[in-house]
């Protein structure tokens, strides 16, 4: 419950971004901020919330993170201005973070490896489940409270999920820790170099649509200087056995660090596909928010089945169902591009939604089949006492990953559409210029690229282990 109702504020503001502007005066900057603030707390914490799961107890930071993220989603319900929403995000961002890495770690402590899958199957529901139902979440909400209160209840949904949550882990979460987990202390400097890396990076790749420009990608010269600075006090520590804020020795287990290069490439195809497809039914076909949130419901219906029974398999597949599964997702992009250039004209809602209904839910089922697997897999050989920092890297990985995608196939889709407004005021008849198809055609090409590279991984993955086992 915890972690679907961070993952749900990830995708469901986008549908309420147009309901606060009216209702509360934002502008465009302010707009983008409400967004890109929560991303950036949320990416920057799960490392951070998940040494301190280690250290301070699981349980604790999760009611910590959970009654934080309430807080802040009750004042984002009731702010009366727009700065007061930004802060109130932030805010809610860092508790989010928090939360995802202890969910983790204690299925890392609570399950032999045996039956981690199924475990890991419940919380790639809530992942699956949470990122692809925001948008029909948010459009039913503010279709019941109306353009200037439905938006509030966007945000008030959280708190009632959020204070369940809290009883039900005082009531069934043991307190009892693994040994060595609940001692050391925070390596604080280290936090800090970490936290400036993560902002450099993710700050100039959730900005660039704002400021139109590439120059904020200078930001990440400075990323890459307290990203050394960090590896090498963390080596130092790790070589001490004193206290690491990330135990370097995570990179010496292959399938972890496999794991974490597939989560990033993995999630700029994955995460990125609902919000073109937002941008595609509401800015191209005038849709409503209710009908393009509907318009999803397949993708989500999708990662409901994929992930628990894909949770089962694992075990006893192992890393080619990863690969079946990425397959299955790269073809059924290939499909929605296919359906959507046969018939770029469609503007009744109905049909648009039926005629996309079967390749989306076959692309939910791979998403759902990819990203359990993946997390299994990644986590399986690692030490449990370790599982919080662990959960924490590879969530950050699907963070980065996120933003990246959601900004380079949003920038992809935008640039074209932009080009075809050009061609247009220049006299170009409409035939020779782009159309929002064409637009969600190209960046479902990018998609594919970044799919296509999780691909390789899970084949070099398969080679490796094949050679490993060789007589």
């Amino acid at each position: 419950m915890g972690q679907f109702a961070a993952l749900l504020d990830v995708s469901v503001t986008n549908v309420a971004l147009p309901s606060i502007g009216r209702s509360t005066g934002a502008g465009p900057a302010e707009l983008q901020w409400i967004v890109s603030g929560y991303i950036l707390a949320f990416g920057l914490m799960p490392v951070i919330g998940g040494r301190l799961g280690d250290t301070r107890g699981r349980r604790r930071m999760f009611i910590i993170g959970v009654s934080g993220f309430v807080l802040a989603s009750a004042c984002v319900g009731l702010a009366p201005v727009p700065l007061v929403i930004i802060a109130a995000r932030v805010v809610q961002g860092l508790f989010g973070g928090i939360i995802g890495p202890q969910v983790s770690g204690y299925i890392q402590n609570a399950f032999p490896k045996s039956e981690r899958g199924r475990a890991f199957g419940g919380l790639g529901l809530s992942v699956g489940v949470g990122t692809a139902l925001g948008p029909v979440i948010g459009g039913l909400l503010i279709a019941l409270g109306g353009s200037d209160f439905g938006w509030r209840l966007v945000f008030f949904i959280n708190v009632p999920i959020g204070i369940v949550a809290v009883i039900l882990a005082r009531r069934w979460v043991p307190k009892q820790e693994p040994k060595g987990s609940g001692s050391g202390r925070l390596d604080i400097a280290g936090a800090v170099l970490l936290g400036a890396a993560l902002f450099f990076v993710l700050f100039p790749i959730v900005e660039v649509n704002e400021v139109h420009s590439g120059w904020v990608f200078v930001f990440f010269v400075p990323a890459a200087v307290f990203l050394v600075l960090f590896l090498r006090r963390e080596s130092r520590l790790t070589r001490e056995a004193a206290s690491p804020l990330l135990n370097l020795q995570l990179f010496r287990v292959p399938t972890f660090v496999t794991g974490v290069a597939f989560a990033v490439v993995f999630f700029c195809s994955n995460t990125g596909i609902p919000l073109i497809l937002s941008l595609y039914y509401q800015n191209g076909l005038g849709f409503t928010a209710l009908q393009s949130g509907l318009g999803v419901s397949a993708l989500a219906l999708g990662s409901v089945l994929g992930a628990p029974v894909a949770g089962r398999l694992v075990p006893r597949i192992g890393r080619p169902l990863v690969v079946g599964a990425v397959s299955v997702f790269f073809a059924g992009t290939i499909v929605i591009g296919a359906v959507i250039q046969g018939e770029p004209d469609l503007t009744d809602p109905a049909t648009v939604i039926l005629r996309l209904a079967v390749p989306l839910f076959v692309l939910g089922i791979a998403g759902g089949a990819i990203v359990t697997p993946n997390q299994t897999l990644s986590l399986m050989d690692v030490d449990p006492r370790m599982g919080g920092a662990a959960g924490g890297v590879l969530q950050t990985a699907q963070r980065i990953g996120s933003a990246t995608g959601q900004t380079v196939l949003g920038t992809v889709f935008f640039a074209l559409l932009g080009s075809a407004v050009a061609s247009r005021t220049e006299g170009m008849p409409a035939s020779e210029v782009g159309t929002f198809a064409d637009a969600l055609s190209l960046a479902l090409i990018v998609s594919l690229v970044f799919s296509g590279a999780a691909l390789t991984l899970g084949l070099v993955d398969l080679r490796r282990k094949a050679t490993h086992h060789r007589p």
